[in-house]
């Protein structure tokens, strides 16, 4: 089966969706021009492309920031096209988590504390038991030592793996990484891309990752590159990035 099949288990069902700006003005643009494009549970794919592609149009798309102009944009078999924006925004906390390159964490807030927030803003609070998994979060990314550290006290790789515990906490479908590593020198970049992977590895959670970098889209399990808007190319790393 190819990726691009439409079956009822994508995690991610795109079916000839268009994204275009400033609608029926003289500046109007379509940036993404019908895509289509699956990605099922348990994928670790790297989206690659020039820039102005469409790779930040299209993250934003499936992250539920903006919405399609024409197309279908199925979440867990759901279509979200024409959902209010509370139901948008509920999907959005519960069945994705995002890290960015850079990582937005609040500087009063600890580690833990930033890890926690999506929990309070479901919630309101707190609970002891979230409190448990945010401490298992940030040990599982080697930060159980800075807890109580505050971002400013962090160096760019370690603010970046609290950022990566903090998508992880509700538990994400699937997790939408924006150029994680873009802000990172080699050694953290290195790191926090094995991190990642592990995290696949252990909880099997699905990872779509923009990056510029050949080197970490060579370690990614299949490369969908973006060209002026459409897929130009999908398939194995070793496919994709041979013919680049």
């Amino acid at each position: 089966m190819s990726h691009a099949d439409q079956s009822p288990q994508a995690l991610v069902d795109l079916r000839a969706l268009r994204k275009t700006y400033n609608l029926g003005q003289p500046n109007e643009i379509e940036v993404l021009h019908g895509l289509n494009l699956s990605i099922h549970q348990g994928e670790f794919a790297a989206l690659i492309g020039p820039s102005g592609s469409g790779k930040s149009t299209l993250l934003n798309v499936l992250g539920l920031l903006e919405r399609a102009t024409a197309g279908e944009y199925l979440l867990k078999g759901q279509p979200v096209q024409h959902l209010p924006d509370d139901e948008l925004t509920r999907l959005r906390r519960d069945v994705l988590g995002f890290v960015f390159q850079f990582h937005h964490l609040l500087p009063a807030f600890t580690a833990l504390e930033n890890v926690s927030l999506p929990v309070l803003m479901r919630d309101g609070r707190v609970a002891p038991p979230d409190l448990a998994r945010a401490r298992e979060l940030l040990d599982a990314v080697g930060l159980s030592a800075a807890m109580d550290r505050k971002p400013p006290q962090l160096s760019g790789g370690m603010q970046q793996r609290v950022a990566i515990a903090r998508a992880l906490m509700l538990q994400p479908a699937l997790v939408l990484a924006d150029e994680p590593t873009g802000n990172l020198d080699t050694a953290s970049s290195a790191e926090v891309f094995a991190l990642m992977r592990r995290i696949h590895q252990e909880v099997g959670t699905t990872f779509l990752v923009v990056t510029h970098d050949p080197r970490l889209a060579a370690r990614c399990d299949r490369v969908i590159e973006l060209v002026d808007g459409r897929v130009n190319q999908d398939g194995s790393a070793e496919v994709v990035l041979a013919t680049r």
